[in-house]
């Protein structure tokens, strides 16, 4: 696997391989068997994947989760040398990203709006912009993003269907611990108390997504009330939305999906479902 730092060298290299498809996993590394599995999934697909490793300030609205997302650099190039990938995009600072890059403002249409945008005010146009910029500079075919992420899964076609046509967004399956819980390079912050607290969030999210004769009124204050049970577990909000839409509705159809985020002490979990 190369190794490579700088936005140039990348590129250069990158150019001298014409004719193959180029895959792309952005990470902000601390990585799972999650990540790897998309990883997997690219090296089927395309010639030539490249995994991105940049910890992005723009999408953080708190400076302190910031300062604790965790740096593992080192460990994650073994990982990702052990799965196949062929390039490691590695900058050691913001300005080897951004140079000459003009941050912009995206009209999502709404989607950044609920949810995850409610509770983090400018996380999704930090995001988008990180991935605008890595899709300049990678230029990649095939773009690998996990379902652990739904909205952001969903910002980013928007995206690509306005700025990147020739791009395809491949979406992967979320991958889960044994007990259920969504892997997140923030699982690893978690004690052993808070662990076995956090297993309660997949466990209430697939009871829920069974609920299907009841309306979504009745699904979402079934649930608040489940995690309302749980101590040391703190609900942030739980909807039961369109999955393409991303808005509340009333009526459960075949398209719903269930999210949800929740604190465990001070860490911040998120998870979603589809119906079962």
């Amino acid at each position: 696997m190369l190794t490579f730092t700088t936005t140039q060298a990348l590129q250069a290299y990158l150019q001298l391989q014409d004719g193959k498809t180029i895959g792309f996993v952005p990470t902000m590394g601390a990585l799972h068997t999650g990540h790897l599995s998309l990883i997997t999934q690219s090296v089927k697909a395309t010639d030539i994947t490249v995994c991105s490793i940049f910890v992005n300030p723009t999408q953080f609205n708190n400076s302190g989760d910031f300062d604790k997302y965790p740096r593992t650099v080192a460990d994650d190039s073994v990982m990702l040398e052990a799965a196949g990938c062929h390039i490691l995009y590695a900058p050691e600072n913001p300005d080897e990203v951004y140079n000459g890059y003009t941050m912009q403002t995206f009209d999502f249409g709404g989607l950044d709006m609920v949810m995850e945008g409610q509770f983090r005010p400018g996380h999704f146009n930090g995001m988008a912009n990180v991935v605008y910029r890595l899709f300049e500079i990678v230029k990649p075919h095939k773009t690998f993003f996990g379902e652990k992420d739904y909205q952001q899964l969903t910002i980013v076609r928007n995206c690509v269907a306005t700025y990147f046509a020739h791009l395809d967004v491949v979406a992967c399956q979320t991958t889960r611990e044994d007990d259920g819980l969504a892997m997140s390079s923030r699982n690893r912050r978690l004690d052993d108390s808070g662990r076995k607290i956090a297993a309660h969030i997949p466990k209430i999210l697939f009871a829920a997504s069974q609920l299907s004769e009841f309306d979504a009124a009745k699904v979402k204050t079934w649930a608040e009330a489940e995690f309302a049970k749980v101590d040391g577990l703190k609900l942030e909000y739980f909807e039961v939305a369109d999955g393409t839409t991303l808005l509340p509705i009333e009526i459960i159809d075949k398209n719903t999906r269930l999210f949800v985020a929740a604190f465990v002490g001070d860490i911040r979990l998120i998870d979603n479902v589809g119906l079962l």
